[in-house]
């Protein structure tokens, strides 16, 4: 049986300074993909490419660009795509504030929408043409559980992550006919600098010691552990290579079996 590759693949990586989408980028050019990173600080992205397995057929490259600023990152993706193809797209970018969904402000909605949804949206319309052309292509949306089963304290992630989810079925029947495929990797509580962070502002706000809350989320975890970052990326892995050439429009938990649902 052939061997899991991304050989020749030019693959664009969002967020991928740093925890999934870092791993994600790390692996990728360790299954011989073209890595272009995408994230809004470019000392990181300079760090973060010299740090990529490049062979003599690779070339790695970076973009720079704020998903907070959508017209920003059209137009990074269109200059590139001016002289090269984007076979793989993966859709990764932090979540919102956490926050009780009753105080949230209007416009903590909308910077989400905007960064998630919109974002999303805009590359996936710069890069189709070109998928559809060559047929074929790989869109692989990193979410979160909160699609199956919305998340405690995080009502502004809940809300957007799944008009994500539901944006990315849509997409998904739509370019199946060209041959592109439209995932989602839903991570669970996997160890990141966000999740550092959820754990700290909880801390506070509750008055509780780090350690107990640690162990109440390990405690909704039946492996009993948080995931790693880089077994969120061997999901997203699988989904853009040609292993994965006739699933689409679905969302693969990658939690420990913390959802509680199929």
């Amino acid at each position: 049986m052939q061997s899991l590759h991304l050989t020749g693949k030019n693959a664009l990586i969002c967020g991928a300074t740093q925890g999934i989408g870092g791993a994600t980028a790390v692996l990728f050019a360790e299954l011989g993909a073209n890595v272009v990173l995408m994230a809004r600080n470019e000392s990181k992205l300079k760090e973060k490419i010299n740090t990529l397995f490049c062979s003599s057929e690779q070339k790695h490259s970076y973009l720079v660009a704020d998903f907070s600023n959508p017209e920003q990152v059209q137009k990074a993706v269109e200059n590139y795509i001016q002289f090269n193809v984007i076979h793989i797209v993966v859709n990764n970018t932090g979540g919102p504030p956490a926050g009780e969904i009753q105080n949230a402000q209007i416009q903590e909605f909308r910077n989400a929408f905007e960064q998630h949804l919109i974002c999303n949206h805009l590359i996936a319309q710069t890069v189709l043409p070109k998928m559809k052309e060559i047929q074929f292509g790989r869109i692989i949306n990193i979410i979160s559980t909160s699609v199956k089963q919305p998340l405690k304290g995080l009502g502004v992630s809940n809300t957007i992550r799944a008009a994500v989810a539901n944006w990315a079925k849509t997409l998904s029947n739509e370019v199946a006919k060209y041959g592109i495929t439209v995932n989602n990797v839903l991570p669970g509580a996997t160890s990141t600098e966000r999740l550092q962070s959820i754990i700290h502002n909880k801390s506070i706000k509750t008055n509780q010691i780090e350690e107990v809350i640690i162990q109440e989320m390990l405690h909704e975890i039946p492996m009993q552990r948080f995931g790693k970052p880089e077994e969120i990326a061997f999901a997203v892995a699988f989904l853009a290579s040609e292993w994965a050439s006739y699933i689409t429009g679905i969302n693969i938990p990658v939690d420990g079996g913390r959802t509680g649902c199929l």
